[in-house]
């Protein structure tokens, strides 16, 4: 009978069979350790998103700012303006007026 060897990868069965066993091994750790480790690349990913929402929460919350001191400044400087606004927000009248909500 003809003796049955599995054919092996010739990168397996080279002289260099035991560098590419470390290799592929060595690989693997690295990879295992990059995506399972508490400070791997997931955990680097998830970070970056959160920094990027936080960033943009940051800069809309910056804006609602600016937006607030400006009517603060209107309010404070302008008489016509405050009287608007408690007007507006708060359904004020002067005595004697007459006043319809529509919702």
């Amino acid at each position: 009978m003809a003796d049955k060897k599995k054919k092996e990868h010739p990168l397996w069965s080279s002289a260099h069979h035991s560098f590419s066993k470390f290799a592929v091994i060595a690989t693997a750790f690295v990879l295992v350790i990059l995506l399972v480790y508490r400070n791997g690349i997931i955990t680097w990913i998830r970070a970056g998103f959160e920094r990027r929402a936080q960033e943009r929460q940051i800069e809309r919350l910056q804006q609602e700012i600016r937006s607030m001191d400006r009517e603060i400044d209107l309010l404070t400087h302008d008489k016509d303006s405050l009287e608007t606004f408690a007007r507006e927000r708060f359904h004020f009248a002067a005595p004697g007026e007459d006043v319809y909500v529509e919702e």
